[in-house]
């Protein structure tokens, strides 16, 4: 049979990771290379060239998905295109007044971030559509045309549009994206019921403002990896994951890159939620620490998501893996503020220069300076030995920092691990209580470049007994590309009570969303992407009438599979929402310890999800990375060597990971080094392997 190749990479802040899998599920090979900020498709390319030193065919690559951070940087960063936005007359203000709360409602001085548009790029149109959908006031073509011809001459290169009551009748918002597509055909122009049709008028139109912002500049980064993969042998579809853990064209994602905004944490979130289902594991916190930062996400048997995202200054409503930033990561700068107190974090040193070790020209010590001068890393082995470390540089610049805080150097670098630790702790302690679970009762599942490395000290730290750290850890986000599925999600504000639904209204909607996500499903899976089976997820935010937030009830899909809608029944429709109703009141009961079942209960917005399942593999086992490569081996089976943790020295044995031992269990402190991390185990803890290649710490006794 011919091989085929399946290429995952997942590009973050610091480093960009490549899982290769062939299509029997096999790992083929894994690699890490460094980020390019300045060319982000620069490093997929020079993955590519890696990978043809294993030797393998780079035109046998069948499927390509990658993550990339482009869009969420270029909003923090506030690098995208010069926008403008047209509105209805009257609602000119909509980014400025947001939702006129305070972001931190213990500080009355806040003030509150700039819009990604300014006021004077903000254009209204004399068009006017009812919240029923009936057209008020016909949208007037010349004073489109003229506002549009506006914006262009103050150097705008970007439209959105967003229109009231647009989620409802968008027949306004085509009308002006068609003619923008016509007489100005090299504006990126995109509408709030193309990118995302939910009432919410303030996010609705930031969200399509962010679409708008990031698209021109997505577009010319998926144009360039196309060209450059293909010169480099690389036929395959280029797709690209989502914020909710699925996948899509890089076409489809040039033109919605809004949705791709959290698709690298997502990916690992899906990576870790397959390698908990093949070790029989439903309960898991993951534990994700890169260059930059770390993100935790809870799966409970199966990942948790949320419309409820935060990037940068902004909200975001479009649904997402539910992933939480705790903390700083590898590259988090170490520095002491003006008043004297130590912290780390948040700003990170990046892949360039990076930290010092490093040896480019950074001089501030970081968490990863720390590691190595603490001896927890060993400079001539890290990745593998591809990349080798100065620790003399490190110590350097962690005798310049203990001086201002009146520590020697290792007391200096052990105070990083203690305060990165403790700012983790203060926020995933809380984290935890607000989603109502009780971390002893999970396991945390560490990954990227420096997840097993610190993955126990915060386990240690907030009571968790169990670690686990999957094969390749460093590049599970990248497998989590291999593995996703496709995925999106579709949404239709209704916002009426159940006694002002009409007869099977709430099936007919569900019906028009389940056909809108067959008809996305066929057109993304007919390029290529073989399904084993393919499902629909439902829900309805609900409310009780006259509250102000809403919380998601899931609807059975059987209830509304089970027959088609003209077969329906009165008696049967009226039963379909008083079924929704129920199980709204029992899930609010247990959010709130309260339900109010006299209360008429309203229907916001119904929701549906389409999934399209891939083939995925049954293993993890991971070939070494020093025998693909044709590398030495930079380690020996097994050693000690000293190291300085917890305010002293120890000895640690040293093991490499393809060395430890599956019979025995090894306590702590051990230190097991492979190709894209290194694993700490400290004092308290005892590790072995388990069949599937698993790294499986426990607290000891």
């Amino acid at each position: 049979m011919t091989v085929t190749y399946r290429l995952g990479i997942d590009i973050g802040g610091t480093f960009t990771d490549v899982m290769l899998t062939d299509n029997n599920g096999r790992v083929t090979a894994t690699l890490k290379t460094p980020s390019v900020p300045s060319a982000p498709e620069q490093a997929i390319l020079n993955a590519i060239e890696q990978l043809k030193s294993i030797p393998i065919d780079i035109g046998a690559v069948e499927l390509f998905v990658h993550g990339t951070t482009l869009g969420v940087n270029t909003l923090i960063e506030r690098n995208g295109a010069t926008t403008g936005l047209l509105v209805t007359r009257g609602f000119r203000d909509v980014l400025e007044i947001r939702r006129l709360r305070l972001e931190n409602t213990t500080n009355l001085y806040g003030d509150k971030p700039d819009p990604l548009i300014p006021r004077h790029l903000v254009k209204e149109i004399d068009e006017r559509c009812l919240a029923d959908g009936r057209i008020y006031r016909p949208l007037p073509a010349d004073d489109l045309r003229q506002s549009v011809q506006e914006l262009l001459a103050e150097g705008v290169t970007a439209i959105a549009v967003s229109f009231l009551h647009a989620y409802h009748n968008p027949e306004h918002e085509r009308q002006a994206v068609e003619l923008i597509r016509r007489e100005f055909p090299d504006v990126f122009v995109c509408s709030s019921s193309e990118v995302w049709p939910q009432q919410r008028e303030y996010e609705r139109t930031l969200v399509t403002v962010m679409n708008a912002y990031i698209g021109s500049r997505m577009n010319g980064y998926f144009r360039k990896l196309e060209v450059g993969a293909k010169e480099r042998g690389l036929h395959a579809q280029v797709l690209s994951t989502m914020s909710n853990g699925g996948i899509m064209t890089a076409q489809r994602a040039a033109e919605e890159p809004v949705k791709t905004l959290l698709s690298g944490p997502a990916s690992g979130v899906i990576g870790a939620t397959h390698v908990a289902r093949l070790a029989a594991i439903n309960k898991v916190v993951t534990f994700d620490m890169g260059g930059t930062s770390v993100d935790v996400a809870v799966i409970d048997g199966e990942p948790a998501y949320s419309s409820e995202n935060q990037i940068g200054d902004f909200p975001v409503i479009i649904p997402a893996v539910d992933v939480t930033a705790i903390g700083a990561g590898g590259g988090s700068i170490a520095w002491v503020d003006g008043v004297g107190v130590f912290k780390v974090g948040p700003r990170s040193a990046g892949a360039d220069p990076g930290p010092a070790c490093y040896d480019k020209g950074g001089m501030n010590p970081t968490t990863t300076d720390a590691y190595v001068h603490l001896g927890i890393i060993r400079p001539d082995r890290f990745l593998g030995g591809r990349m080798s470390l100065n620790e003399e540089l490190a110590a350097t610049a962690l005798e310049r920092l203990g001086a201002r805080i009146g520590l020697d150097s290792k007391k200096a670098a052990q105070a990083i691990l203690d305060v990165a630790t403790a700012n983790m702790y203060a926020q995933f302690t809380p984290l935890m209580a607000r989603k109502g679970i009780d971390p002893r009762d999970f396991t945390l599942l560490a990954y990227g470049g420096a997840g097993p490395t610190h993955a126990f000290l915060l386990a240690r730290e907030v009571g968790i007994r169990r670690v686990l750290v999957p094969p390749s850890p460093g590049t599970l986000c990248a497998t989590g590309c291999v593995v996703a599925d496709l995925r999106n999600d579709f949404v239709y504000t209704l916002y009426k009570t159940g006694q002002q639904l009409q007869e099977g209204e709430l099936k007919r909607i569900f019906k028009d969303l389940a056909e809108q996500g067959h008809h996305w499903l066929e057109t993304e899976s007919s390029r290529g992407i073989e399904l084993e089976s393919t499902y629909m997820l439902y829900s309805a935010d609900m409310r009780y009438e006259g509250q102000a937030f809403d919380i998601e009830v899931s609807i059975p899909s059987e209830n509304l599979e089970a027959g088609s809608v003209s077969e329906t029944t009165t008696d049967g429709a009226v039963q379909f929402v008083q079924e929704a109703v129920t199980r709204f009141h029992r899930q609010y009961e247990t959010i709130f310890g309260v339900s109010q079942p006299e209360s008429p209960v309203s229907f916001i917005n119904l929701r549906a999800t389409i999934v399209g399942v891939t083939r995925k593999a049954d293993t993890m086992q991971i070939p070494d990375h020093d025998d693909l490569f044709q590398q030495p081996s930079h380690s020996a089976a097994q050693e000690t060597r000293t190291i300085y943790f917890d305010g002293g020295e120890m000895k640690a044995h040293i093991v490499r990971r393809s060395g430890l031992p599956t019979t025995e269990a090894w306590p702590g402190p051990v230190i097991i080094e492979e190709y894209d991390t290194t694993v700490f185990v400290p004092p308290g803890y005892t590790v072995k392997i388990d069949s599937l290649g698993n790294i499986i710490g426990e607290v000891e006794g």
